[in-house]
């Protein structure tokens, strides 16, 4: 899959891929949406409730979800299961040529982020030993999770224009399934159609303020008594 650099507005690197025409993350700010949806709208708010996390991620892309994760394991103590997705894992060339290292500051965060995507596919790497990830080598489609398992599903795909396969009420009965009551799904994308799916598999909607560039974005809730 041919890929191209491009910096995004924040002064972050993401991903172009010209086949698609589509961007990994937003060209408004790549690090400013991650810390947007899936650290304040859905990590955030579940360690408001609890301090030992399940965390499904679907798209490990660049790693970016899962190295901004991590400090809040390092800074609440708190213990996390982090289980990423992806099917066309990035080449050690790319994950370099990104450069985070010009917008992570912390150098112990680089060391953590080198680790990630250097570890074995389909095998439990300890971090630390409060922080455990998993990348699995599968699609949604493929994947088999456990029941009521998750608190927080990162549903990073790309748009449903891009890949409508992932963005159907049967992945999302799936993935409402494998969340455990209470749990939440986040995501970046507030299309009608997206909500009308996510809320026939069972979650409750919650339309939130978006990251820059975009007026909304979503949040699932799967309700505690179903």
């Amino acid at each position: 899959m041919q890929l191209e650099i491009r910096q995004t507005k924040d002064g972050s690197n993401t991903l172009y891929v010209p086949t698609l025409n589509e961007h990994y993350h937003s060209v408004h700010g790549a690090l400013q949406e991650s810390q947007h949806v899936f650290i304040k709208h859905g990590l955030e708010y579940i360690l408001e409730q609890k301090k030992d996390l399940k965390i499904l991620e679907v798209g490990f892309g660049t790693g970016l979800n899962a190295i901004l994760t991590f400090p809040y394991a390092l800074a609440k103590k708190a213990f996390v299961q982090y289980d990423t997705l992806e099917k066309y894992p990035l080449s050690q060339e790319v994950v370099e040529q990104l450069q985070f290292r010009n917008f992570i500051l912390n150098p112990e965060l680089l060391d953590y982020f080198e680790q990630m995507h250097q570890g074995n596919w389909n095998e439990p790497l300890e971090i630390i030993p409060y922080f455990t990830l998993q990348k699995i080598h599968e699609t949604l489609e493929e994947f088999c999770p456990p029941a009521a398992y998750y608190d927080i599903v990162y549903f990073d795909a790309f748009a449903p224009e891009k890949q409508p396969e992932l963005w159907t009420e049967e992945m999302f009965r799936k993935l409402f399934e494998a969340t455990r009551p209470g749990g939440v799904l986040v995501t970046y994308c507030a299309k009608g159609s997206f909500k009308r799916a996510l809320k026939a598999a069972g979650f409750t909607i919650e339309a939130l303020p978006g990251p820059p560039g975009k007026r909304e974005m979503t949040r699932g809730l799967k309700p505690v008594a179903v």
